[in-house]
């Protein structure tokens, strides 16, 4: 399924629901409340509840058996698949080729970061940050694991089952924070700098997140295009080296790093301004289109 969240208005809190292949989306609290099932507004909730997807499967029957809580997908907005994330955690340096266009070393294990919670934004909403701050924001493809089941010490063969889903994200980077600081917190932290959806793609209708094409166009230019048969670390690897350091809960995003291209590696470098525009693709997860703008644009 391809679980999201919408709002009908700007003030109305988005709500969980499923997209479906005639361009519907099936309000899920709505549906289930019909139906006699109690299902949560928002998707972390959804996530840490017993038994979540089948739960939503019947729902998602009834509402299409009963027209229940149906909605037209242009009479909804998009918000953030996941709004409410505990922790937003990164994996630097994960794909091969990345680290060798950067002339960094082939790391032995996963480099961690994070980024703050308020980074989270949607696939309706720009990024945007202040240009006397940071003049040199670079864009990072990415496949995002959604964590649903809670992790803690899991062996790397059972990791997989505590992952919800995948969605897309964009790594955000104010280049010249990120390396001037001399870690990385505050210039991957910035308001809006980690946008991710349109939706979570649960794991059994994607194939092998092994193996999926991933690419960014700046402006419709291709400026990356790999594969994540080239992560150094697979999703199941890195769950279980977070894990083993932290519990990973219902709603945590884990960024699994982005392949070579990105703007500050190139010749001569492209970095966004007001007006770019960002999309990134993921095989069978999706595309995300964002827009950059400066602060009180």
């Amino acid at each position: 399924m391809r679980l999201g969240q919408y709002r009908t208005t700007d003030a109305e809190p988005p709500w969980c629901g499923i997209t479906t292949d005639d361009g519907g989306v099936i309000s899920l609290p709505e549906a289930g409340a019909a139906a006699g099932i109690d299902l949560p507004e928002r998707t972390t909730d959804l996530l840490a509840t017993w038994n979540w997807r089948r739960k939503a499967e019947l729902a998602l029957s009834y509402a299409q058996e009963t027209d229940t809580g149906v909605h037209d997908a242009d009479d909804v907005e998009r918000a953030a698949p996941v709004t409410d994330p505990q922790k937003v955690v990164c994996v630097g340096l994960n794909y091969r080729d990345h680290a060798e266009e950067g002339d960094n070393p082939i790391p032995d294990e996963p480099v961690l970061f994070s980024k703050f919670p308020t980074t989270v934004t949607g696939p309706a909403d720009t990024v945007s940050w202040d240009p006397a701050l940071t003049q040199k924001v670079d864009y990072e493809a990415e496949l995002v694991a959604v964590i649903d089941e809670e992790a803690r010490r899991v062996d790397p063969a059972d990791a997989m089952d505590h992952v919800a889903g995948f969605t897309v994200g964009n790594d955000v980077s104010a280049r010249d924070l990120q390396h001037g600081d001399g870690q990385w917190v505050r210039g991957k932290s910035l308001d809006s700098f980690a946008p991710i959806g349109p939706e979570i793609v649960t794991t059994d209708e994607v194939g092998d997140p092994h193996d999926l094409a991933i690419s960014a166009d700046v402006n419709g230019e291709r400026l990356q295009e790999s594969s994540t048969s080239n992560l150094i670390f697979g999703v199941d690897e890195l769950v279980s080296f977070c894990s083993r350091a932290f519990t990973l809960t219902p709603g945590d995003l884990l960024f699994t790093g982005t392949p070579p291209g990105v703007g500050v590696y190139r010749e001569p470098p492209v970095l966004l301004g007001d007006g770019d525009t960002v999309t990134v693709r993921v095989e069978d997860v999706g595309e995300l289109t964002t827009d950059f703008a400066f602060d009180g644009k």
